[in-house]
């Protein structure tokens, strides 16, 4: 048995749990060693039996006197009762449904027994208690710091630690370690022998959290080399250079009806003088909601058209897309430039020559005029990645909230062995430890402030006292002239059943989450009879979608009814109030961007949050909740928003990082900006003196382990 074998040969790993151990993500012998605890119990002061003390936990040790078990049969539960006694005294144990204690101790054993100590009908006793024959053997269970693993139905931590254990006697002295010896000595960390024993069975938390540094260092360590090695693999591709045409940039900014921020001037510089290299341009544009990072895209896919070639731009939906389509559209009216529309849900696609309106065309034949370089960008979303979708002559690929795009992607979407330039573009800005572990391999370009006259956006979380006066407020902005939206979580309440009910009890009064249908109702015939009110969610059909945002746009709707279908692409300039139910249902990141959709006129805009969390008697929401509400109304902008987020929620919930399949104690340490540095600084080292790593076998692997699991290809 090795480090590979699969954990279906581990003797006692039958088909059950071999299925178990694979939905925790471990599939071989290495996968169990490095699946580490996620905290400790503290068993390790074994006290006398007569200095136990009612209510607290403690840990006991001694001779089994007797032991019995009987049923009751009112409860129809068996009873399993002990007498455990030192030289000090003696106590009972009880213990419930588990008839087979009986067979499995006898009087004489010795017995390692930790839990709370009860004083009840039964008597002063032990309730329930972790257990442990005592022998030869080191404890695994009991007296001492007793490791908690990550669970699955029918996989408990007790089951986990003696396999494991197991492991780190017969399979664990195959480790090698992949940290080099230098980084090891001039970071002091643990050897990777000993730390896999610390972090499983430490002697002290102390060293238990020096096993935990160094295994976040090798993690972090093989993260930063496999980012840097793709960045080197890219600067080895060949690119279309795109010389910079200043005229016609100065001709394109010249016709837009605002000026340029001094953050859209330097990124676009960025962008431009980058698709100037004959090497391909790896680049992520980094701005809040509303900065204006479209119109510095644009200007990227002109340049790139004015140089002879074909720009790409991917949206996540639909929705987006399409937006996108009129946006660019708009800003490139002139240029004498054909724009395509290529989405999956559709049988027609959309194309624009910009001398005539919208025309609507084939699928063959936009993907014809895409093939003989007749379309100039193609905007569209994932459907663009196909293989029948083919290119004349791509030279630029945007991406818009996709930042994970390698080379093979990229060349997909070409014929030739030249990868097109990329730039991806995100309205979620990624605190700086992010940027430089999972996005180390882009070069990032910054848009800090909004356009010249944007109001900052009043923010204010809305009781239930106070939700009259918010109507009230909501009804004197619509007279002003003004438009609303209200954001539901759901589109409507589900049947019950009462295992959903039971359910709810425990998952903070689901079945109280406003409805998008239940909210519309209420507000157009009660609240608001006398405006109009639109609704707007996933399920309706496209067409019915635009009829309502057009509807919208023209001012036919006064408050529109939502899901979070409006998060992005939607650009409503006279709407200066969003009010948020359920605001404790959505992240941080979601909330601005949903704040994001009012403020983009020079009126002053609003934006209510409230919440179904249980609140305090004062109606205010719990502490938690309160926290990450008020940091959206403190944090103006998106980047101080993104490092509260980090702060208060911790890297596993943050961005959906575990979508990428990331080690745990890396995401872990992914607020921990002076390790991620020293990780990175060590990873340039050792790609300087040895790009394709042939001083450190260990470590190859330990990079090829980690490609596995992040999925990204």
């Amino acid at each position: 048995m090795n480090l590979s074998t699969p954990i279906e040969e581990l003797r006692g790993v039958g088909p059950v749990y071999r299925g178990k151990l694979k939905r925790l993500g471990i599939k071989q012998i290495k996968d169990l060693l490095y699946h580490f605890p996620h905290r400790y119990e503290d068993f390790s002061n074994i006290v006398p039996i007569a200095q136990a003390k009612t209510g607290e936990n403690c840990c006991l040790r001694g001779k089994v006197l007797d032991i019995s078990s009987n049923r009751t049969w009112r409860k129809r539960m068996s009873i399993t009762e002990a007498v455990l006694g030192d030289e000090t005294g003696a106590i009972k144990i009880v213990w419930f449904n588990q008839p087979y204690l009986v067979n499995a101790f006898k009087k004489g054993d010795g017995l390692c027994v930790a839990g709370k100590i009860l004083s009840d009908k039964h008597g002063f006793h032990l309730s329930s208690p972790v257990y442990e024959k005592m022998n030869e053997q080191e404890l695994t269970h009991t007296g001492r710091l007793v490791p908690i693993y990550e669970e699955t139905s029918g996989l408990s931590s007790r089951w986990l630690r003696g396999v494991i254990k197991y492991l780190l006697t017969t399979v664990a002295p195959q480790l090698e370690e992949p940290i080099p010896e230098q980084l090891l000595k001039e970071h002091r960390l643990m050897p990777i022998k000993k730390a896999i024993w610390q972090i499983h069975f430490p002697d002290s938390l102390a060293l238990a959290e020096k096993a935990r540094e160094r295994f976040s260092f090798e993690e972090l360590l093989a993260m930063s080399i496999w980012i840097l090695m793709e960045r080197n693999k890219l600067d080895q591709k060949k690119a279309f250079a795109m010389p910079l045409n200043v005229p016609l940039m100065q001709r394109f900014t010249g016709n837009l009806p605002f000026k340029l921020t001094d953050g859209q001037k330097k990124a676009s510089w960025q962008i431009l003088k980058d698709l100037e290299r004959p090497s391909p341009m790896s680049r992520l544009l980094e701005g809040d909601v509303g900065s204006g990072k479209t119109v510095v895209a644009t200007m990227a896919a002109l340049n790139a058209f004015k140089a002879g070639y074909q720009t790409v731009f991917m949206a996540p939906t639909e929705i987006l897309a399409k937006q996108h389509f009129k946006t660019v559209s708009k800003l490139l009216e002139g240029f004498k430039m054909d724009i395509g529309l290529l989405t999956g849900k559709e049988d027609k696609f959309t194309s624009r020559n910009l001398k005539n309106d919208f025309i609507e065309i084939s699928r063959e034949k936009l993907m014809e005029k895409a093939v003989n370089n007749k379309i100039h960008v193609l905007i569209g979303t994932h459907t663009l990645i196909q293989d029948k979708v083919k290119f004349g002559n791509l030279g630029l690929v945007i991406l818009d909230e996709q930042h994970r795009f390698g080379v093979e992607q990229r060349a997909k979407l070409t014929r030739q062995t030249t990868i097109p330039h990329l730039l991806s573009m995100t309205a979620t800005p990624i605190p700086r430890t992010l940027a430089l572990t999972l996005y180390g391999d882009l070069d990032l370009s910054l848009i800090s402030e909004l356009p010249v006259g944007r109001k900052k956006i009043i923010t204010k979380i809305v009781t239930p006292a106070e939700r009259q006066k918010t109507y009230a407020f909501i009804r004197k902005e619509i007279k002003k002239g003004r438009q609303a939206f209200v954001i539901c979580p759901r589109i409507e309440k589900p049947d019950l059943k009462i295992s959903d009910i039971r359910a709810d009890i425990g998952n903070q009064n689901m079945t109280e989450v406003k409805a998008v249908k239940e909210e519309y109702e209420k507000l157009s015939k009660k609240v608001f009879p006398d405006l109009h009110v639109g609704m707007l969610h996933g399920k309706l059909a496209m067409k019915e979608k635009e009829r309502i945002m057009r509807d919208f746009r023209y001012k036919k709707i006064d408050i529109l009814v939502s899901t979070s279908v409006v998060e992005v692409g939607v650009d409503i300039p006279n709407a200066t109030v969003m009010m948020i139910e359920g605001a404790d249902r959505f992240g941080l990141a979601q909330l601005h961007q949903f704040r994001g959709r009012v403020g983009r006129s020079n009126w002053q805009s609003y934006c209510f949050l409230s919440t179904d969390s249980p609140a305090s008697p004062a109606g205010r929401p719990s502490r938690k909740t309160h926290q990450r509400l008020k940091a959206l109304m403190t944090c103006e902008n998106g980047f101080d928003l993104a490092e509260k987020d980090l702060e208060i929620r911790g890297p596993g919930d943050f961005s959906g990082l575990r979508q990428w399949g990331m080690p745990d104690l890396a995401m872990a340490s992914l607020n921990n900006l002076p390790l991620i540095e020293k990780t990175r600084t060590a990873a340039k080292k050792i790609l300087e003196e040895d790009p394709s790593l042939k001083k450190y076998p260990a470590l190859r692997e330990k990079l090829k382990s980690f490609h596995q699991k992040i999925h990204l290809e």
